[in-house]
């Protein structure tokens, strides 16, 4: 959703270097066929995968806030997302499930998918990313509560480390009428359950 244009940063040719010279010190040939354009291929890969520091999830909601009076719970589940862990710089992916009780507004549906987009196209935690998630939501919409999800395979545990294949890392964060048990469990409930369209 962040990168449909071709990538232009003032930034680009000097990141093609710093790959380039890292093909060499891993032993690799940077002239060789096979990986003559690599450097610019992941510079611009790399630019691609953190493009949500460019942009401004409050203003993305503030985009589309409608007046509206329904004041129940509002659930965007089984957001795709691909992110990059801060500590390995490698890939980890999975589901946002993200509900919000409007308090007189409400936000366009993609725009809340929008938000998950631009903090995962950053370098991350899940925990991280989960809290600011629900942070913007909670800020710029002012709901009488926020949910957030969060469930990812990390490949710094699979391709190294433990590797652990299926290990799921599942985060969580709330606010407002959330606070409540059974409001919770409403909302877990809701995301599990299977719907056939």
């Amino acid at each position: 959703m962040l990168h449909k244009e071709e990538i232009t940063s003032p930034y680009l040719d000097e990141l093609k270097e710093h790959y380039h010279r890292i093909l060499t010190l891993l032993g690799e040939d940077p002239t060789r066929e096979g990986l003559l354009k690599t450097p610019e291929r992941v510079a611009k890969a790399m630019l691609t995968l953190t493009g949500g520091y460019a942009m401004d999830p409050h203003e993305v909601l503030r985009s589309a806030r409608f007046k509206e009076d329904y004041n129940q719970m509002v659930i965007v589940k089984d957001i795709d997302f691909f992110s990059l862990c801060e500590h390995h710089m490698l890939p980890f992916y999975g589901k946002a499930h993200v509900a919000y009780i409007p308090n007189g507004y409400i936000t366009g549906l993609s725009k809340i998918a929008r938000v998950v987009d631009i903090f995962s196209h950053r370098l991350q935690v899940q925990e991280r990313m989960t809290l600011q998630i629900k942070q913007c939501i909670q800020e710029t919409l002012n709901p009488l509560g926020v949910m957030v999800v969060v469930e990812a395979r990390h490949m710094c545990m699979q391709m190294r480390g433990v590797e652990k294949q299926n290990a799921i890392t599942t985060t969580s964060d709330f606010s407002g009428g959330f606070n409540q048990a059974k409001t919770r469990e409403e909302f877990m409930n809701l995301i599990k359950r299977k719907e056939s369209f």
